[in-house]
């Protein structure tokens, strides 16, 4: 695999992450608390619900900073977000839990989870087992898989247990190869990052160049770079109805309104 310069630091450091984390909290001790859990709030159905009633499925990012920009919103209470999504239509939570390149936290999911009805993934760099027990445990509804950060094993495994817990999987994508890799599997959820990690450009026309290879039964999550009307407008042209947008609210005074405005 190819994976790119930056995103290979961040996952060399998720490994020393587990490292220090499984000296805590034993992957026995994670398997029996994620048991423990309340049955999850259906990601996939809160999209199609949205989707199906001829709406745009919207799951709204809650994130605090990033490695490129440093941070995008000071005033930072993600219980307070949580809500103002709702209000403003969103179908989904997006929660960064990664601390040491996006200043996210486990406890930021929680609080967002616990102050509105919607599903929540936990947007983090998971990269074994350990990391989908440790979702789960923390109440995540769905987790994501980046396609160049994982072997097809690695992935087809992640995926499994993911879905054994009653979580639902966003596995994201970038080209063709990841693409082809990602539908060996039956997830519903296929995530285009429209961000290039090799050099952190951002275009819209990889979203479009990936569709005719989709099929129909898949909900397509298009990822960055959506920051205006005509951009929504020109993805649902295409037949794009599931978006994850997360800067372009977090600048916003009020990011559920800015969400509404956006999107209805």
């Amino acid at each position: 695999m190819n994976t790119p310069t930056i995103l290979k630091t961040i996952l060399d450091h998720k490994q020393l992450e587990i490292d220090v984390n499984s000296r805590k909290v034993s992957l026995a001790e994670l398997r029996d608390r994620s048991a423990d859990k309340p049955e999850c709030r259906g990601f996939v159905n809160a999209l199609r619900s949205k989707i199906d009633a001829g709406q745009a499925g919207v799951i709204a990012e809650i994130k605090k900073a990033s490695p490129s920009k440093g941070v995008i919103r000071e005033h930072f209470v993600p219980a307070d977000i949580a809500a103002s999504y709702q209000e403003g239509g969103a179908a989904c939570l997006s929660v960064l839990t990664d601390e040491q390149f996006f200043q996210g936290a486990t406890e930021y999911l929680q609080q967002a989870r616990a102050a509105c009805s919607l599903p929540v993934i936990r947007k983090d760099f998971l990269i074994n087992d350990y990391h989908v027990y440790e979702a789960r445990a923390m109440d995540a509804d769905c987790i994501l898989l980046i396609a160049s950060a994982l072997e097809q094993s690695r992935m087809e495994d992640m995926y499994h247990l993911a879905t054994e817990l009653g979580m639902d999987v966003l596995i994201e994508v970038h080209d063709e190869e990841e693409l082809h890799r990602t539908l060996r599997l039956p997830v519903p959820l296929v995530g285009i990052n429209n961000r290039n990690l090799h050099t952190f450009e951002v275009s819209l026309d990889v979203t479009y160049s990936l569709l005719d290879s989709i099929p129909d039964d898949r909900i397509v999550v298009t990822e960055s770079g959506i920051l205006t009307s005509d951009d929504v407008g020109a993805m649902r042209g295409h037949d794009v109805h599931a978006f994850l947008v997360g800067e372009a609210f977090m600048r916003a005074e009020n990011p559920g309104a800015k969400l509404h405005d956006l999107f209805f």
